[in-house]
């Protein structure tokens, strides 16, 4: 299972499963946002572009993974690996852009790509997977129906099917049965139905999974802010003339269905929650920076060590941010944080980072440090900064070291709250600052997160270390 990660690096995260229940995170398609300097937050910012509907795919005839994805809507770079842990390299680099695409190995090991968002054609890859060899224009979306993308491309019993989605409350499905360039027949799939989480969206989009024993499921998205877009699954069943239909309970997507008939998973998947105290010299596959990190200022060696990395009053600007995807429907990050290394203008702590964001962290300014709550940093809808937020509390520390906390309630809706708190020795905690509400528009794409920062607003030298950080729920 692949995701759309924007502007954030690695980007592409693999999710791994045995029974299509329970994931976990395996690796990352693209290990660096290689494409220009706005990646690196140098020179300009990248938000909400990158990494967006991309295809993942695996050729059983050289046991390689492939991902591809169109970047800035101009080029599509091929990633491949013999495992999805990596390590990932660059394919190719296809000089068109297949939109929203979807990757099908046929029967006889040709590679095709749907894409496109209207009018969606299907490209044929050469045999070593590096160039197009033909592209057409397969179909066009009537206008009763409007927009359909989100292409993922499948062969059953010998017809030719692309799944596409009708944003944001629909499903639509195409079938040939004279070969992958059609002609295709279009039926609905669903439109306005209801989904298994309260106040979410309809499901839609994401794609068809066959299991060992020959079940069809479908995993779809539902939209549910502030948390962000969250899979769902349902079974499938096919009607005799070879047409795939939602099994639905009271005409909607069921809360929950049986459990896929599968063979018992060879191990249990890691669990999301937990504690890493960043043993090792790498971060595990569950973290992403906020856009490219400067490798020379962080280090992994049992402990998290942030060196400052940009001079900035701006969060958004500020690079070697790290985020973590946040647990429905709430939950608790805790990090543990020795700043005894800051310099006079560091900014370092704990942010729920969106469009519109919050943090708790420690602030040293001539020589005195301070714990301090800020709320109120927003972009506009050019993603540009419009404000850097307001200090709404704050307290002296000493010390070095503070825990720091925030727990997150991210059920779909509005007037959804994150609340912040600190203790000095890692079991008392001290409520500190408003609860921060959050926005729950969907525009910015991605959920909120938690983030880890650490930047500066004078003059680069300082560092801090991340000892631990804990993920829990209720």
């Amino acid at each position: 299972y692949s995701a759309s990660t924007m502007h954030y690096s690695p980007g592409a995260p693999i999710l791994r499963s045995y029974d299509l229940v329970n994931w976990e995170y395996a690796g990352h398609s693209v290990p660096k946002l290689d494409f220009g300097s706005k990646y690196d937050l140098n020179g300009g910012r990248a938000y909400v572009n990158g990494v967006w509907a991309s295809f993942l795919n695996y050729r059983k005839s050289n046991k390689t993974f492939y991902w591809g994805g169109c970047i800035d809507f101009s080029k599509t770079y091929i990633y491949t690996a013999t495992s999805a842990e990596g390590p990932w390299n660059r394919h190719t680099t296809i000089n068109k852009c297949y939109y929203d695409a979807g990757l099908l190995i046929d029967d006889n090991d040709t590679m095709y790509v749907a894409y496109g968002n209207t009018n969606i054609s299907v490209a044929q890859l050469s045999a070593d997977g590096t160039s197009e060899v033909r592209s057409q224009q397969v179909f066009s979306t009537p206008s009763s129906v409007g927009t359909l993308e989100g292409s993922r491309m499948y062969k059953r019993n010998g017809a030719y099917y692309i799944f596409l989605t009708r944003p944001a409350n629909g499903q639509y499905v195409l079938k040939s049965t004279n070969g992958p360039f059609g002609p295709y027949e279009m039926r609905q799939v669903l439109l306005n139905m209801g989904g298994p989480v309260s106040g979410g969206g309809v499901p839609h989009q994401g794609g068809l999974v066959q299991t060992q024993n020959g079940a069809w499921y479908y995993m779809a998205f539902q939209d549910a802010y502030p948390g962000g877009r969250i899979p769902v699954l349902a079974p499938i069943t096919w009607t005799s003339d070879g047409w795939p239909t939602v099994q639905t309970v009271n005409g909607a997507w069921g809360g929950s269905y049986p459990y896929p008939n599968v063979p018992r998973p060879p191990r249990q998947v890691k669990s999301p929650t937990g504690t890493d105290t960043f043993a090792g010299t790498q971060l595990g596959p569950e973290w992403e920076w906020n856009h490219n990190p400067d490798t020379s200022r962080y280090s992994v060696n049992n402990g998290l060590r942030l060196q400052t990395a940009t001079v900035t009053n701006d969060l958004y600007s500020a690079r070697n941010t790290l985020t973590h995807r946040i647990l429905g429907p709430s939950s608790t990050a805790t990090i543990q944080l020795d700043y005894s290394a800051m310099r006079d203008g560091d900014r370092t702590g704990l942010a729920m980072l969106r469009d519109s964001s919050a943090w708790i962290g420690v602030r040293r300014d001539n020589g005195q440090t301070r714990l301090v709550a800020t709320n109120n940093l927003t972009m506009n809808g050019s993603w540009q900064t419009t404000s850097t937020g307001t200090e709404v509390a704050s307290t002296s520390v000493s010390g070095g070291r503070i825990w720091l906390r925030v727990n997150a309630d991210i059920r779909p809706g509005s007037g959804r709250q994150a609340r912040f708190s600190y203790s000095t020795d890692g079991v008392n905690f001290t409520s500190f600052g408003p609860a921060f509400t959050m926005g729950n528009a969907w525009q910015f794409f991605m959920g909120y997160r938690f983030a880890i920062f650490n930047y500066a607003t004078q003059s680069l030298g300082g560092a801090v270390t991340v000892n631990r950080f804990d993920l829990t729920t209720p």
